[in-house]
């Protein structure tokens, strides 16, 4: 008897769902077991259920709406909740070709191949991984060169574009150097007249001296005797007699002004001369030694002023052009890394080295605390001293296959097209666009190269496709 009753009551409550599950049916209800059961529906009913945690959520007509957060349409139904075992996609999904018919009167010309492969197919199919081919309407093919994408694949393949813009690009060029002494700036000390040298100070090379320092103490007689001819001389002078030419051999024989100033003082001749130094600077040459004779024109001491020196640059030569008279430069001591030295471009030499195809740039800079030495090695910045501004794009922006430049123009609205440009001057990670763009175009700075394959193979499935969209 109670097994009786248990039976009936179980076949009243099927039939009770049974009508009802009818009833929703007549009434346009969907009613599943995951909404009997008060679980959240993520799928259509007629696609299988998830598994794995909840990626995103996706608006339940397959709009391009996505939420990373549960959210409701405006007529209140939720998103569809899309798990990791289901296609993990920004794309937007191509709908069925009668929906299509209804919702948009666009014409299709052809359906090309998902993976990109040259196959087009004039009626819908799928390919041997089981995807369907991509439709192409009459608008997009009728817009050559152009091509559109969804704002899914824009933001999954990173595209980003900037402004074109006015302004002044600034090249730099990075070469070596190596300082050099100023050669207006080296003294060589000689003696005009035959002398023995009686005493050298003690002075030796590298040693800084100052103007008017003792180098040596010398014994001439030619000096001793023009000397003793300009002591009578001004005897003479004191009786009225006019003075010679006494004064005059003596500076011709480069003996130093306050020399002639003692022997007109005390008028007597000194037996030995004091040698000093015509400048400051330090001894690059020390060629006397106690007792030695010089003959006239010879060499005691060689001396250089190192206040200002040169930094040699070798610029190659197809550099040399950017390169400008009072080009600002900046130097880098290899030996002191930390310590960087301003200046300009001073000189161009006017030949070309032809071994290396370089030419030799020089730059003065101011010597403080005397770090710059000769013979040591630099690295140089020169940059240029252009002030006009010109049409300017970053350097990513630009596609150069050798053959032609290209930059991709940002239309708008998912829009993109490829445009040949002719490019100018680069510095700083720019380059100047002397041809092909208008200042304010919008241009593709970073996944250009992905575009302009996807524009080139537009273009090539447009030519396989043409004689197949003829009716």
């Amino acid at each position: 008897m109670k097994r009786t009753v248990l039976t009936g009551l179980a076949l009243t409550a099927i039939l009770a769902a049974g009508g009802a599950g009818y009833w929703a049916g007549q009434s346009g209800l969907a009613v599943g077991w995951r909404g009997w059961l008060g679980i959240e529906g993520s799928l259509a009913a007629n696609e299988p259920a998830g598994t794995g945690p909840v990626i995103y959520y996706q608006d339940p007509d397959r709009k391009p709406v996505y939420s990373a957060q549960p959210r409701q349409t405006d007529d209140g139904r939720p998103f569809a909740a899309v798990h990791a075992s289901q296609d993990v996609s920004f794309e937007v999904k191509p709908p069925s070709e009668e929906t299509t018919a209804q919702a948009d009167p666009k014409r299709i010309l052809y359906y090309r191949n998902p993976m990109g492969l040259p196959d087009t197919s004039p009626v819908p199919k799928k390919d041997s991984m089981g995807m369907d081919y991509l439709p192409v309407y009459e608008s997009e093919g009728n817009e050559d060169g152009v091509i559109k994408l969804s704002p899914g694949r824009i933001q999954r393949s990173g595209v980003r574009s900037e402004p074109v813009r006015r302004q002044n690009i600034v090249q730099t060029i990075h070469v070596p150097g190596v300082v050099q002494l100023d050669e207006r700036r080296v003294s060589v000390v000689t003696i005009r007249a035959d002398a023995f040298v009686q005493e050298v100070a003690p002075i030796t090379t590298g040693d800084r001296v100052t103007r008017g320092t003792r180098l040596a103490r010398i014994y001439s007689p030619e000096i001793s005797t023009a000397g003793a001819q300009f002591i009578t001389e001004l005897n003479a002078a004191a009786r009225g007699v006019p003075e010679g030419g006494a004064r005059q051999r003596l500076e011709n024989l480069g003996v130093p002004p306050e020399v002639i100033a003692e022997i007109e003082r005390s008028r007597k001749v000194p037996l030995t001369i004091n040698w000093s130094a015509p400048r400051d600077g330090i001894v690059l040459e020390r060629s006397v030694s106690d007792g030695m004779k010089m003959t006239a024109g010879g060499s005691l001491f060689r001396l250089a002023d190192i206040s200002t020196i040169w930094v040699l640059a070798d610029v190659p030569e197809r550099q040399l052009a950017a390169v400008a008279i009072g080009a600002p430069a900046r130097v880098r001591l290899r030996g002191r890394p930390d310590t960087t030295f301003e200046g300009r471009v001073g000189v161009i030499y006017p030949e070309i080295a032809e071994a290396t195809r370089t030419a030799k740039v020089r730059i003065e800079l101011a010597n403080r605390d005397g770090i710059l030495l000769p013979n040591m090695y630099a690295d140089v910045d020169i940059g240029s001293d252009d002030a006009a501004p010109q049409l300017a794009v970053p350097d990513s922006a630009v596609i150069d296959s050798g053959s032609r430049r290209v930059v991709i123009l940002d239309l708008g609205e998912g829009r993109f097209e490829p445009r040949e440009v002719k490019l100018g001057r680069r510095g700083d990670g720019m380059v100047a666009i002397s041809e092909g763009v208008s200042e304010g175009d919008r241009i593709v700075v970073s996944a250009n190269f992905l575009l302009d394959a996807e524009s080139n193979l537009k273009a090539a499935l447009s030519g396989f496709a043409q004689p197949e969209a003829k009716p």
